[in-house]
């Protein structure tokens, strides 16, 4: 096994060379224009435009007598356009809804292509040979002019992309926007949709019209969860379409039984799993510890706060206080009230006294009070600005407590003047 992975890599073979670099740029251009499918919201046109390409196939090669990739490709070109104007035309003139006529296009598209491509094989003619393989793809069998078409489409495709840029993010973050300061939507939104057509019909070549919306739609998933920048989600995209495309290719020389399409689909797919448990930001994992560490915080600012309020009555900061004392002022699980005074006695904001007995350090102490000013702070301005009874002002205050930073604590001070009392009456306890 190890042998024949350095074989593949070495790209001694040539069959190798020209399976890896074709599929290796559909991944990369497919994924690039699939950026922008996926911020406008059209990745089921995607896969519309895929399905609608095989009877662009199938009479491309019923027409010419030729499976010329540059035949087959311009009849899938043109059907895929055919059927994305069927679909805006649909929902322009009908009350039936976008997602509606999709899959009424995709349906009778496909449909129509499957009745042309059992007729080609039931024709006799010998030349068809092959043409079933645009179901799942064929990117085994790729040829030295297949790959100059792919990359001239893919640079095409690039260079545009590259070209238009910011007029694209624009229309595809705000269309309202770009059209207020002049900006032709119409026009890129046009060039945008022949692109994707030429993307999906040059892609389904490797992967097939089954699989071809994942081609397109999947790197881009996968990319969104890495970063919130256009530019290095479009880097992002290309860089994982052309590595499972390697990575599918490879798969294929290793196991000759294994079809190179699909494969491409399970890497990125794999990529895209993984994207959304692991990204740092956004991945379901990092959302979850972020979830939980504010759980945590809250907790331990309630329990800090718990202290300073019994603290308040007696004007005694560092007394030993019990945690029925605790719950008494501020209800909550047991256990999780026995975990939250571990929690802060480990990060040396809480002293555990003789038994059960619990006390503030110095620091706890400032925590505690800053909680406390935040929260009175609040009352103070949801009363003052926003005309709220005293009465309802606390269970605001007491969500927005944890998650006031310093910087909007001194715009409250500053906004309200400094004050002293809250609408309650209550001291507003500052560091000084």
């Amino acid at each position: 096994m190890w042998n024949q992975v350095m074989e593949f890599w070495s790209f001694n073979d040539l069959n190798v060379r020209y399976v890896t670099l074709g599929v290796c740029l559909i991944g990369i251009s497919t994924a690039i224009v699939g950026c922008f499918t996926f911020l406008k919201k059209k990745a089921l046109v995607g896969d519309a435009i895929a399905h609608a390409a095989l009877p662009g196939v199938c009479l491309g090669f019923m027409l010419f007598d030729s499976k010329n990739p540059i035949v087959l490709l311009g009849g899938a070109f043109v059907t895929g356009w055919i059927s994305l104007l069927a679909i805006d035309l649909i929902t322009a003139k009908t009350k039936i809804k976008s997602d509606t006529s999709i899959g009424l296009v995709l349906s009778i598209f496909f449909g129509i292509g499957i009745l042309l491509l059992t007729a080609i094989q039931r024709s006799g003619n010998a030349a068809q040979s092959g043409l079933d393989k645009f179901l799942f793809g064929k990117a085994a069998s790729i040829l030295p002019e297949d790959v100059y078409i792919l990359g001239s489409v893919g640079l095409v495709l690039i260079c545009t992309i590259l070209l238009f840029f910011k007029p694209l993010s624009m229309v595809a973050f705000d269309p309202g926007y770009a059209k207020s300061i002049g900006i032709p939507v119409g026009l890129l939104e046009l060039i945008l949709s022949t692109l994707t057509v030429l993307a999906v019909a040059t892609g389904i070549q490797a992967v097939g019209v089954v699989l071809m919306a994942a081609l397109l739609i999947t790197p881009a998933i996968a990319a969104r969860y890495w970063t919130d920048r256009l530019w290095l989600m479009v880097l992002l995209a290309a860089l994982f379409g052309g590595f499972s495309g390697t990575m599918g290719a490879m798969v294929s020389y290793l196991a000759p039984a294994m079809p190179t399409g699909p494969w491409i689909v399970v890497v990125i797919s794999i990529i895209a799993f993984l994207s959304i448990l692991f990204a740092p930001r956004k991945g379901f994992v990092a959302r979850r510890l972020k979830l939980v560490r504010h759980r945590n915080k809250v907790l331990h600012e309630n329990i800090l706060k718990a202290f300073y309020h019994l603290a308040e009555e007696d004007a005694s900061f560092y007394q030993a206080r019990t945690a029925q004392e605790i719950y008494n002022r501020r209800p909550m699980p047991q256990k999780m009230l026995a975990k939250g005074l571990q929690s802060l006695k480990r990060k040396d904001l809480l002293k555990n006294e003789s038994g059960d007995y619990w006390r503030l350090t110095k620091q706890g102490k400032e925590i505690g009070q800053r909680i406390v000013r935040i929260h009175r702070l609040w009352e103070l301005y949801l009363q003052r600005f926003l005309k709220m009874a005293p009465d309802h002002v606390h269970p605001d205050a007491d969500a927005m407590e944890h998650i006031i930073s310093p910087e909007l604590e001194a715009l409250l001070v500053d906004e309200l003047g400094n004050p002293q009392r809250d609408p309650h009456d209550r001291e507003i306890p500052y560091n000084n």
